[in-house]
């Protein structure tokens, strides 16, 4: 769209005197589909398109100064620094200016600018997106969730038949795409998956509304949504138009990370992601619902893009870019429809062995589900995880609560197809022969890692623990004792040296989880 061809409001605001603070020049115009965005230096100005597209209505003057309302009230959840107010825009003959509610004929959200470089997307192309910064945003995007939220009227959202809707629509919108940068099978297949587990899976929908896990959520949250910027996480621009795409799962957020760090092929980071989000909230059952929204958020992104196809002003050489990343986003939704076996490993070791290290440097190689016992504890007992639990955490009781938590997510995870790490010291024969009764009952495989170290460096391990979630202290671990592997346990058992590089000692275990 030439200068000349925009609407005059938008070519006022591309003049430095149309605003009340000094400005860069020139006021630069980013345009989407809905909106005119103009970036002056310190501050974005925000002003929304006179359109309809059915799930999005900016069509009138009241409709639009709604939604920009709605749209800095639900981003200062996340991203309060950013959205600072929605101002007027009045008119007095051809002359705009901001201000004056009276004469108003158009309505901006103003917002913090920040460098486009500050993008978690960026920051990975950089090669900058590191591990830290990935705990970091689990722990925010957790923070987030505990804290949206819900009731009769959001949870009603969490119906089968209202979340299908958009899996059906998506298909019906992508079938000319067929023999395109989609392939018949992967078509047919992708919706036989969602179709069948829509049908076989209704329980889990329903206690996921029981939980309260229907929330009113970001809706949009990739890694183009998420800045790091002086020192804080941002989680920015989430759905203020339309109900059903915020009204979702938690899981519907989560799974935008999980897609973004997938088609980049960091299963690593990932693993580092879903487990630093599971441990802080605890909704390890939310891991069987996450593939149904990994495949229909990328599924969505593979239909947006093929779009591009069917648009008349696309060059040949966009229309190829545009069908082969289309391409790799509709085989990505196929892959996690695919069938995985599932696989149990469990930890064992006395506290400072390096259990936990070695289940993390696992999780990274294999992509597994790590879930430690500490947290698990906690979660059962109301307590904060970086609190440290009484004496009431650890009465025999609560530790039989606590191994038969660990024990259940631990099947219920691997009957879905994770490899599941169970962290704990697994120091009791009972605990260990009933997990190998559960794995043979599911046909589950199922591995015993045997951390070891010398008693004066667990004791150094300990004195030297700080920022942890375990609560085990050199007292503890003097009072504990490893009852040795029956001969039944023998043949599950991998004894690991944790004083020595554990990198090549981890190597058959990670070729053999691979190998399932």
């Amino acid at each position: 769209m030439t200068e000349a061809s925009l609407p005059p409001l938008i070519q006022a605001m591309q003049k430095p005197e149309f605003y009340p603070h000094p400005v860069t020049v020139p006021v630069e115009l980013i345009q989407t589909h809905v909106s005119y965005v103009l970036l002056t230096g310190d501050y974005v100005y925000k002003v929304k398109k006179p359109v309809n597209f059915g799930f999005l209505d900016f069509s009138t003057l009241e409709k639009r100064q709604h939604f920009c309302q709605e749209e800095l009230r639900l981003n200062q959840r996340g991203a309060a620094a950013l959205y600072l107010e929605v101002l007027p825009i009045s008119q007095v003959d051809s002359e705009y200016q901001l201000g004056d509610e009276g004469n108003a004929v158009e309505y901006t959200v103003k917002m913090r600018q920040f460098p486009q470089d500050a993008l978690l997307s960026s920051l990975y192309d950089r090669g900058e997106l590191t591990e830290a910064l990935i705990q970091q945003l689990a722990v925010k995007v957790a923070a987030f969730h505990k804290t949206t939220p819900t009731n009769d009227y959001i949870r009603g959202f969490g119906a089968v038949g209202q979340i299908r809707q958009a899996f059906d629509e998506n298909y019906e919108q992508t079938v000319g795409f067929i023999g395109g940068p989609q392939t018949q099978q992967q078509f047919d297949e992708t919706q036989a998956y969602t179709d069948r587990f829509f049908g076989d899976r209704t329980s889990l929908f329903e206690q996921r509304v029981q939980q309260d896990k229907i929330r009113e959520c970001h809706g949009d949250l990739h890694l183009r949504n998420i800045a790091s910027w002086n020192n804080e996480l941002w989680l920015f621009d989430c759905i203020e138009f339309n109900e059903p795409f915020r009204f979702v799962d938690v899981m519907y957020d989560v799974a935008y990370i999980v897609m973004d760090l997938d088609i980049r092929q960091r299963p690593d980071l990932r693993a580092l992601f879903l487990n630093t989000y599971f441990e802080e909230t605890g909704d390890w059952e939310g891991l069987q619902v996450l593939p149904i929204y990994v495949n229909r958020q990328t599924y969505v992104r593979a239909k947006v893009i093929s779009f591009l196809l069917n648009d008349a002003g696309a060059s040949a050489a966009e229309k190829q870019a545009a069908s082969d990343t289309a391409a790799q986003y509709y085989r990505l939704a196929w892959e996690y429809t695919q069938p995985r076996k599932g696989q149990l490993v469990l930890m064992s070791g006395l506290s400072g062995s390096g259990k936990s290290t070695t289940a993390r440097a696992l999780a990274a190689r294999t992509g597994a589900i790590h879930i430690r016992s500490d947290a698990v504890r906690k979660h059962l007992g109301g307590v904060a995880l970086q609190e440290r639990g009484d004496a009431s955490l650890y009465t025999p009781e609560m530790t039989q609560k606590t191994y038969q938590r660990l024990l259940d997510l631990g099947v219920a995870l691997a009957s879905e197809g994770y490899t599941v790490i169970l962290d704990a010291k697994y120091d009791r024969q009972e605990v260990r022969q009933e997990a190998i009764i559960q794995a043979k009952n599911h046909q589950l495989p199922l591995t015993l890692l045997h951390c070891t170290a010398p008693l004066e460096v667990l004791s150094d391990r300990l004195q030297k623990r700080t920022d942890d979630i375990a609560d085990a202290t050199v007292e503890v671990l003097a009072q504990q004792y490893f009852e040795s592997f029956l001969d039944s346990e023998q043949s599950y058992v991998t004894t690991l040296e944790s004083t020595q590089d554990i990198t090549p000692q981890l190597d058959p275990i990670v070729q053999q989880i691979q190998s399932a």
